[in-house]
């Protein structure tokens, strides 16, 4: 089969692997009908160290079952499934509260002789308890949109649900990446009356007010804190969500919050350190967030795609081929696109 690996920074190639096998009795083989690039895939893109083995890329994709293991009873040849980007047996103690991400039998793709998503099939550990069947055909225009299942809308929606998002609360995202928006659709679902988005880039920021966003702030650092602080009636936002990851973003999250509110960190962080002293526990602030258990998540949200009351799939703005990834990486890097579907 053809798949993506990654070679060092900036260094993406498409080429031959082997075809996977089942290699367990719970194993299942996918073949990919979409996946894409996600904005995580970008930070390695732009510091990994050169390798002469590579790495298999991508983790977000769905895809029609193959081929299954002896174990597996939820799964059959034919199934269209859709995976979180995590694999996980959704039995374990860890599984039953809801943190999939820390699965005690479950893995991440690419690593550990498991399968990328950018490429045309994967072969899925604990395949029962990862997959999710999708109940649609392989031809629904709503692919794109039950996609984000896989990643992008469960970390958008963990971000609302740790910062504690409930009806009537003001609501700060900061990021206008896919993440972001993602945050913006989570936060309205759950009744924001106020959503503020922060970015630069007008074309996501015009698609986060079609999500759902009431207010945009262009502005950065202490200006940025100050119009939403302006916003919010001098107090600041109940809830922020921080969707980039940068020290800058953390900064602006603790200058923007009320006192007593709560912020939660999706972006994966580029920083060891930040603002977290004695100031925070003077103005009780509440820092949570972490990695998305996506699994935990799908079936609560698919039902919102499949009736159209969410739309989350035009975070997609260009497709490629298996061809096109590499470029893929280079316009998303460049913010030439803001996520790049792929169709193998």
């Amino acid at each position: 089969m053809r798949a993506t690996v990654m070679y060092g920074a900036g260094d993406v190639r498409v080429e031959d692997r082997p075809d996977p096998k089942i290699q367990q009795p719970t194993d299942a083989i996918v073949r990919i009908v979409l996946s894409c690039v996600c904005g995580s895939d970008l930070w390695p893109y732009a510091s990994m160290p050169a390798t002469g083995t590579g790495r298999p890329m991508g983790h977000e994709f769905l895809g029609v079952v193959e081929e299954t293991g002896s174990a597996i009873s939820n799964l059959k040849a034919g199934d269209l499934v859709v995976t979180p980007f995590t694999y996980c047996d959704n039995t374990c103690d860890f599984c039953r509260r809801g943190l999939h991400s820390s699965c005690r039998h479950g893995g991440r793709y690419g690593l550990d002789g498991v399968d990328g998503g950018q490429g045309e099939a994967v072969r899925v550990p604990v395949a029962d308890g990862t997959l999710v069947k999708l109940p649609v055909e392989e031809t629904s225009p709503l692919l794109p949109s039950l996609l984000t299942l896989s990643d992008v809308l469960g970390t958008g929606h963990h971000g609302a649900v740790t910062a504690g998002v409930a009806r009537g609360d003001r609501v700060l995202v900061i990021g206008d990446g896919a993440v972001g928006l993602s945050a913006v659709i989570a936060a309205k679902r759950l009744g924001a009356e106020q959503i503020i988005l922060m970015g630069r880039h007008t074309d996501r920021t015009d698609l986060g007010r079609d999500f759902g966003a009431t207010d945009v702030v262009a502005e950065r650092g202490d200006e940025g804190v100050a119009k939403v602080r302006e916003l919010t009636g001098g107090d600041g936002a109940d809830r922020i969500i921080e969707a980039v990851g940068s020290l800058q973003g953390l900064e602006t999250a603790f200058g923007s919050v009320i006192d007593g509110g709560t912020i939660s960190r999706l972006g994966v962080p580029q920083y060891e350190q930040g603002p977290i002293g004695f100031g925070m526990i003077m103005r009780n602030i509440t820092l949570t967030g972490g990695v998305s258990p996506a699994r935990a998540y799908i079936e609560d949200l698919m039902p919102d795609i499949l009736n159209g009351t969410i739309d989350p799939g035009r975070v997609f703005d260009r497709t490629v081929g298996l061809d096109g990834v590499p470029d893929a990486y280079r316009a998303m890097a460049d913010r030439q696109a803001l996520k790049v579907l792929i169709r193998p």
